[in-house]
This record gives structure tokens, C-alpha cells and sequence, in this order.
């Protein structure tokens, strides 16, 4: 059995956040799970319906950077442990609203360090905070055979980029500062179930199913690295039991793509269980003017993962393809009831890399 803990999880509405919640609950029965979320647009209770009624999940609605609500809640909850999640993460959104992203990603991960330290007022025992952060902060990469590492230098290139390595930042002084148990890991793109449809794998599903157009920044030349959602739950699961208190661990797919070829292999995917013949969805895509300071490749080493706690991702990228199509294909409702009039407009133009 497990001993019991006090665990907040924040972001836990949202994509990879509700897939952490679900795994933490489920597995781990003896810890209280407080699920904090303040349902902005990417953020859908929906995604937890199956398990929002066990005994050991309470999802509080507040805003991280409300930071008297934090102290409040560290205390009526006796937090002991920090999952923070709860970010800004579309770049396109940064481009135009860079000060929301400054203030949900850095004062608000402020906030959230600043009422861990109040309220475990230096008895650090069996405490910690656990950040998880973007391979983004990284920069970009060229063309050759360098990967990200742990060691890498930050260069970020976005707003959203920037505010990532900003709170990261924060969150390394208090542990150097205050000496606060955290650790840091940087993931690369995430794909699966109960994503928000104006990333790419989901915004592209839709569009073909309704035969929007899809469309692609610049040659579709940029090269991301993708990591099944559900892989990147047990990594963290994994991490936050086992990981060495004040180091950071990338954690990747080890699966480079170049954007125009997993497009078509979405499209290939897509066009064969909807019954469509081999390419009838190919005229779809519509190459775009590229977005502004588009970073041309990022590549995660996760082989510190891999060789200091044993994690390694469980599918192949196709076998996660299949399995993230045929589960938006299978709750198109799920997609429907997120797709509202209002960002229609918005996704037929919208092309995303992360």
C-alpha cells in the first residue's frame, strides 16, 4: 500500500494534465489528488467524467495566480506535493497576447512557489514541486544529428517560449534560494486523446473529417519530436517518485517527424478508417504563409531518462496514430461540443507545430 499524500495537480482539466490526474488517481488510491483548474478555453471537465466521482479526487476551480486562493488552498488541502502543469501553451496565442502568457506562466508559477514555501515554511520533508516544462525553451535545432539535452542552454524564440524559461528559472532559485525539493522536465509535443483541437493531430482529424482545408506553414519542412500522452504520464508519474530532487530530465518520443510527412501520415490514417480511398484527403492541404520565428527543428535525448529511472516510450509513433485517429473518430461528440461556431473560423486558418 501506498502512503498517503496530499497531491495538487494543476492544469489537471486540461490535455496532458487530466491524463496525469486520471493515472495518479487510479493508481495510487491511498493519496488525495486536488485537481486545480480555472477552465479557460483548453480546459474541459468532460476529460475526467470517468473518474470524477472517486473517493480520492477534488477538483477545485481557481486561478494560479490568485495567490491568496493559493495559500488558502495549500493549507486546507495540506499540500505536500506539486504537480504544476496549469500554462499558456500555444505559440500562435503568445505571438498576439504575449502578457496573458507572462502572467498565467511566470506569476502564476510564482505564485504557486511562493505559497508552497509559506505554507511548508522550510520543513521540506517528504515535500516537492514538481515543474513540467517545453523542450521549447531549448530554442532550435539545424538540420544535423544534436539533440536537446539536460545541459543544453535556453534560447527561446516565443513569448510562450520565454515565459516557459522564465518560470523555470523561478523555479531553480527557490531551490537554490530557499532550498525548496523541485524538479524540472522539459517534454517535447504531445499528441493522444482529450487534446484541444487548435494543435495540429486534432485540428487536422477534424479538418479532414469535414473537409476543411489544412493548413501548413511555409514547405512544412520544421521537424518536431512527438511523445504519445499517455508515455509522457508515466514519465512523469515516474519522476516525481523516483527522480533526483533538484535535476532536470528531458523527456521525448524519439520520434523526429517532419511536419508535411506526419501530416500525411494523419491523412493516410484518417482517409483509411473513414473508408475514404488512399488519398482522396491530400488536396486538403494548403500551404500558408510561416508563422514569425518558427524554431526549425527541436530533438529531445531522453537517454538520461531512460538509463538513471528506466523510462522508455511505449508505442510506436504509427501505433499511436492509430490509436489517437480511431479515439477522435470514436467520440466525435467529445470534438463537436469543443469546435463551437466561434473557433471554427479560427481553426480553418490555423495551422500549429505545437
Amino acid at each position: 500500500m501506498n502512503n498517503s499524500r496530499n497531491i495538487l495537480i494543476t492544469g489537471g482539466a486540461g490535455f496532458i494534465g487530466s491524463h496525469v490526474v486520471r493515472l495518479f488517481v487510479q493508481k495510487y488510491p491511498n493519496y488525495n489528488i486536488i485537481n486545480l483548474d480555472k477552465l479557460t478555453y483548453a480546459g474541459n471537465l468532460a476529460n475526467l467524467i470517468d473518474i470524477e466521482n472517486e473517493s480520492n479526487y477534488t477538483f477545485v476551480k481557481a486561478d494560479i495566480c490568485d495567490y491568496i486562493e493559493m495559500t488558502k488552498l495549500f493549507t486546507k488541502y495540506k499540500i505536500d506535493g506539486v504537480i504544476h502543469l496549469a500554462a499558456e501553451s500555444h505559440v500562435d496565442r503568445s505571438i498576439k497576447d504575449p502578457f496573458t502568457f507572462a502572467q498565467t506562466n511566470v506569476m502564476g508559477t510564482l505564485s504557486l512557489l511562493q505559497a508552497a514555501k509559506l505554507a511548508w515554511a522550510g520543513d521540506f520533508a517528504e515535500k516537492l514541486f514538481y515543474h513540467v516544462s517545453t523542450d521549447e525553451v531549448y530554442g532550435s535545432l539545424g538540420f544535423d544529428d544534436t539533440f536537446f539535452t539536460e545541459d543544453t542552454s535556453y534560447d527561446p524564440h516565443s513569448p510562450y517560449s520565454a515565459s516557459k524559461a522564465s518560470s523555470d528559472h523561478f523555479v531553480r532559485s527557490f531551490q537554490d534560494t530557499y532550498g525548496m525539493p523541485t524538479i524540472i522536465t522539459n517534454c517535447s509535443n504531445n499528441y493522444g486523446p482529450y487534446q484541444f483541437p487548435e494543435k495540429l493531430i486534432p485540428l487536422f482529424i477534424n479538418n479532414i473529417r469535414n473537409r476543411k482545408p489544412l493548413p501548413v506553414y511555409g514547405k512544412g519542412e520544421n521537424v518536431r519530436d512527438w511523445l504519445y500522452v499517455v508515455d509522457h504520464a508515466r514519465a512523469i508519474d515516474l519522476v516525481f517518485h523516483k527522480g533526483k530532487v533538484s535535476d532536470t530530465y528531458n523527456i521525448g518520443g524519439f520520434n523526429e517527424w517532419q511536419n508535411i510527412d506526419l501530416i500525411k501520415v494523419i491523412i493516410k490514417t484518417v482517409d483509411r478508417l473513414l473508408g475514404n480511398k488512399e488519398g482522396h484527403s491530400l488536396d486538403l492541404i494548403t500551404y500558408v504563409t510561416d508563422r514569425a520565428g518558427h524554431d526549425l527543428r527541436y530533438a529531445i535525448d531522453s537517454n538520461k531518462l531512460k538509463n538513471e529511472l528506466g523510462w522508455e516510450p511505449s508505442l510506436q509513433f504509427e501505433e499511436g496514430i492509430e490509436k489517437t485517429v480511431r479515439w477522435y473518430l470514436d467520440n466525435q461528440q467529445w470534438m463537436d461540443n469543443i469546435t463551437s461556431g466561434e473557433y471554427e473560423a479560427y481553426y480553418s486558418y490555423m495551422y500549429v507545430s505545437k
